[in-house]
């Protein structure tokens, strides 16, 4: 909770003038059952009219007193819940960004959006409300008690016994509900899940007319969610009826003690009428207050939510500043490499190979054999369990992040364009890139002819994920993406899947000619994309099955071979 108390930084006197003033209005508040029980008292019983009017305009003005209390409350509650959610928002932000992949992995995208967006916003409105209510609430509840006293103390005892039986009935109740509101936000954590990953895969569900399962699916969580919500309202809404019920038998007390009281000339009808009012101030105090133990329930349930992710430290630390390169001839090298994910089976097992500047590294195998794992090691997403890797001779841990993924143009198996330009996707790779930059970028990429053809060209917009494209447009964009860095390596993970065999061959001359100092690792499912690389590493189930020139290959790796048997590959230079 600490590091939720760092965003009132520069909001601290609103912060304490927000109550100040709502107190001020409460004070104001208590006062106007007494000069309602003097206008009853002489005003009225005298038939003064003068006295009347003049109290009658002192209530009008302790009317506008208290609003401008409780507008200026108002405004400096909202400077200061805005002000924080902002700087949470901020903040929360920047530590996802922070996190590895492992981290993302163990909470979930879709609980990430549910606490940066509707947890902030449950503390956000909790901070307004015990700015504007939290202390007002109690206070004008004890308030009125004392008041109530002043007038006539035996009296006064009824409040003493009412107010106690109203806080066990809201104890009660609340005690009840309140469990119930970290199962709301489970459920709400599901029903996000589900609609995010129907929404993003709604072209495969049509495909497969899964529409109707999909849709029963979302009514079942919802349902579950309406029943738990349903079930916490019916509870909840035993809350009025049995407060109304107290206060009223003590109304009742009050009048029928009052009259008695009257009788004997100890107390006035004015009095008895403000013994009247300031029970239902309690009563309305304590419901207020009432509903923000509901309120800063769910703020406090958002609250841990938040601060379980600020809590989460990344699992890979990097060094402020990258140590000065040795002067190694090897670009990058791989040293029995291993890795698993979260304490499973080794995905990568002794992985080892190394590679110059300007070389050409192919990289193939089976499904789920670790070639993108491979990858995102050489990128840090993950670190390694074992082994080494080294890039211009140093280790990729002793990299600043920046300074290694600068180096490193990745282009991923799932073709990810953002909603904007085209210009603007091109450009996240190099910010000051110029359009010379970018169609050269695209021409190397394949992607010229296309993109000239749109109707805007580099200004035409791009619906959310590129969905205005082809899979084919959409890799070699990305694929533009990353030439706009001029990366010293460039790592093409399966990125011309969806290319037809001419575009993907055009693809690699231009690569191979566009710059000889690049080094370049290729994965692929094709041999025949990898077959003219320096060097070819073919992995089995994780494990390095070979390594070598696509000849050495063929003649020492059965697996490459038989890789290259069903692509047709050998018959092909056999008839040739």
């Amino acid at each position: 909770m600490k590091q939720l108390m760092s965003n009132f930084k520069g909001y601290y006197k609103e912060l304490i003038l927000g109550p100040v003033f709502k107190l001020t209005e409460a004070v104001f508040e208590l006062f106007v059952p007494l000069i309602m029980a003097r206008m009853i008292d002489i005003g009225i019983a005298n038939n003064d009219t003068g006295y009347i009017i003049q109290n009658g305009l002192l209530l009008v003005l302790l009317g506008a007193l208290g609003l401008a209390a409780a507008l200026t409350c108002q405004y400096f509650a909202s400077r200061v819940a805005q002000g924080f959610g902002y700087s949470l928002r901020k903040k929360l932000f920047h530590h996802v960004f922070r996190l590895s992949e492992r981290e993302y992995g163990k909470i979930g995208t879709d609980s990430l959006i549910t606490r940066l967006t509707n947890d902030v916003n449950q503390v956000q409105t909790g901070v307004n409300m015990f700015i504007r209510l939290a202390i007002r609430a109690p206070f004008l509840a004890i308030g009125s008690i004392i008041m109530a006293m002043t007038i006539n103390l035996k009296i006064g005892l009824i409040f003493l016994i009412s107010t106690p039986l109203i806080v066990l009935v809201l104890y009660v109740i609340m005690n009840r509900s309140v469990p119930f509101y970290g199962r709301i936000q489970q459920k709400q954590d599901r029903i996000s899940r589900l609609a995010g990953e129907n929404l993003e895969g709604v072209r495969v569900i049509r495909a497969f007319s899964k529409q109707e399962s999909e849709i029963r699916q979302f009514d079942q969580t919802g349902n579950e969610l309406a029943e738990v919500t349903i079930r916490v309202g019916k509870i909840s809404a035993a809350l009025n009826p049995i407060t109304y019920v107290i206060v009223n038998l003590a109304i009742v007390a009050i009048v029928w003690m009052g009259s008695q009281y009257a009788n004997l000339g100890i107390l006035a009808s004015g009095d008895i009428t403000a013994l009247v009012n300031y029970m239902s101030q309690t009563l309305l105090a304590l419901i207020v207050l009432a509903n923000l133990i509901v309120l800063f329930t769910k703020a406090i349930a958002s609250a841990k939510r938040v601060c379980e992710v600020l809590d989460l430290q990344p699992s890979m630390a990097a060094p402020e500043q990258t140590p000065d390169a040795p002067g190694s001839e090897e670009k990058i090298r791989f040293q029995d490499v291993c890795f698993s994910y979260h304490g499973t089976e080794n995905a990568l097992e002794g992985i080892t190979f190394s590679l110059k500047k300007g070389q050409t590294l192919g990289i193939i195998g089976g499904t789920g054999c670790g070639k993108t794992t491979l990858v995102q090691l050489l990128n840090r997403f993950y670190d390694v369990g074992s082994g080494s890797i080294l890039v211009d001779g140093i280790p990729v841990q002793d990299y600043r992040l920046e300074d290694l993924r600068g180096k490193i143009g990745l282009v991923p198996q799932a073709a990810r364009l953002f909603s904007g330009t085209l210009r603007e996707n091109l450009k996240i790779a190099d910010p000051e890139a110029d359009d010379e930059t970018l169609w050269h970028a695209l021409e190397v990429a394949q992607g010229k002819e296309f993109a000239e053809a749109l109707p805007d060209g580099l200004d035409t917009r791009l619906d959310e994920g590129g969905k205005n494209l082809s899979g084919g447009q959409k890799q070699r964009l990305t694929i533009a993406r990353a030439l706009v860095k001029d990366p010293e390596i460039l790592v093409l993970d399966d990125s011309a899947s969806a290319l037809d065999y001419a575009t993907d061959a055009a693809l690699r001359r231009a690569l191979k000619a566009e710059n000889r100092e690049r080094t370049v690792l290729m994965i692929s499912q094709r041999a025949s994309t990898i077959k003219n690389a320096d060097r070819i590493l073919v992995l089995d189930d994780g494990c390095q099955a070979g390594l070598g020139s696509h000849e050495e290959l063929l003649a020492s790796c059965p697996v490459y071979r038989e890789i290259c048997e069903s692509q047709g590959l050998i018959t092909k230079e056999a008839d040739a």
